[in-house]
């Protein structure tokens, strides 16, 4: 006698939590939602962001819940990724940014502090970066966003930009990118201030007051 093969089953990803790596997949036609986790998508390089359609063998963890195995997207919409060339060119761009402050430095346009400030705020931001990640993978007290964008804001956006590229963290949250870019242009507006000749003036007379 021949088994019946299981029938596949089909739906969208209602919710994703891509920091936590699993989401929900809302069965078409109603029902319960569907627990679906990142590796057991059929195709791993390529990660969800929420909406897509998908079919999937129905299956049941220890508790008795549905969750989804062997996920795949239908008609092979996969999700948008960042492409390796738009992460290397921000890995790039942090990099070149730290070495202009650096080269700022040795001629003389900007005090040492100044490049200690950033050196240290981005060591600071990969680090909070990981401790952020690795709490939301394990369930843990996470860092609030506001404290992330405020070392971002304070010179540390260089060191955020090479972290959400290497952990794989918040460079999908919309709404989260807007404001961490907005940091970015508000802290290169005030270095360019530096650099201009009335901040340098200005930081001249200050030094001098002390």
């Amino acid at each position: 006698m021949t088994n019946k093969k299981n029938p596949r089953y089909q739906g969208r990803i209602s919710a994703w939590k891509d920091d936590q790596g699993f989401g929900f997949i809302t069965p078409n036609g109603g029902g319960p939602t569907v627990f679906v986790h990142v590796k057991s998508f059929s195709h791993q390089g390529v990660r969800p962001a929420g909406n897509e359609i998908v079919t999937y063998d129905l299956a049941v963890n220890e508790k008795g819940q549905p969750r989804a195995e062997n996920v795949a997207y239908v008609h092979h919409r996969y999700a948008k990724q960042p492409s390796c060339r738009t992460g290397m060119n921000s890995q790039i761009a942090a990099v070149a940014f730290l070495g202009f402050i650096t080269a700022c430095r040795f001629t003389g346009k900007l005090p040492a502090l100044i490049l200690g400030l950033y050196i240290a705020m981005s060591i600071l931001a990969f680090i909070a970066y990981a401790n952020d990640k690795s709490a939301a993978r394990n369930n843990r007290w996470r860092t609030k966003e506001s404290t992330l964008h405020a070392i971002g804001l304070a010179g540390g956006w260089p060191g955020a930009l090479i972290a959400q590229k290497v952990f794989r963290h918040k460079y999908k949250k919309q709404a989260f990118q807007q404001v961490f870019w907005f940091t970015v242009i508000a802290n290169c507006s005030a270095l360019a201030w530096l650099l201009s000749p009335f901040g340098f003036n200005s930081r001249q007379i200050f030094l001098g007051a002390l």
